[in-house]
């Protein structure tokens, strides 16, 4: 759903890009640095219990995740490898949120959300599993209920209200993750799906 804002957000990134390109900073090392902070706030603030600090703070870490590219477009250093990293560890990443999420539950006693949040944690890896998956085939998987942006932008909403005092907002945010990650894996199995048997009725006919 957030994927239509890309243009806007790539013209935002834009000055910034440009300053750390002019101070010799090259994309690897912005998603290296937006990795590592990210995974330290997730895996200790949200198990401290800072769930509104965290949220916000993972909020912004997050856009190093379009700066990287912003950087690497404007300095024409895109590049397979590039892409290839930015991916990996964008799983590290989402896994170090929930894993933090569910360390919170478990910690105050709440082994079901907890779980909820595991089973969201995996139906996420799976979505994008399931893309990349596709893609590396030659199929073509798109949109979705739930891409990766929706996926977070949920999970910092969920610990943002949490941390102001909603009651259930985290337990909700993982509930509505679980179920639109079942949902959104359903939906580009059936892509691909219908495309694999475009191809086999199409070599049977010749």
């Amino acid at each position: 759903m957030l994927e239509r804002f890309r243009g806007l957000m790539g013209r935002l990134l834009t000055p910034p890009a440009r300053l750390l390109i002019k101070l010799g900073v090259g994309p690897d090392l912005i998603t290296w640095v937006g990795t590592v902070a990210l995974v330290a706030v997730a895996l200790v603030m949200v198990p401290l219990g800072l769930l509104w600090q965290a949220a916000l703070v993972l909020g912004v870490i997050s856009f190093t995740d379009m700066l990287d590219g912003q950087v690497a477009r404007l300095s024409g250093r895109t590049s397979r490898w590039g892409a290839f990293l930015d991916s990996s560890l964008d799983r590290v990443a989402d896994g170090a949120v929930f894993t933090g999420v569910i360390i919170w539950f478990a910690l105050g006693g709440r082994p079901v959300w907890a779980g909820v949040a595991a089973a969201a944690l995996v139906l996420g890896q799976v979505t994008s599993y399931v893309k990349a998956r596709a893609e590396s085939q030659g199929w073509q998987v798109t949109g979705g209920l739930a891409a990766r942006a929706d996926r977070l932008v949920i999970a910092y909403l969920g610990l943002l209200l949490q941390g102001i005092g909603v009651p259930y907002a985290l337990a909700v945010a993982v509930t509505v993750l679980a179920l639109a990650g079942v949902i959104t894996v359903g939906q580009r199995l059936r892509q691909v799906r219908r495309q694999a048997d475009a191809e086999e009725a199409s070599e049977v006919d010749q």
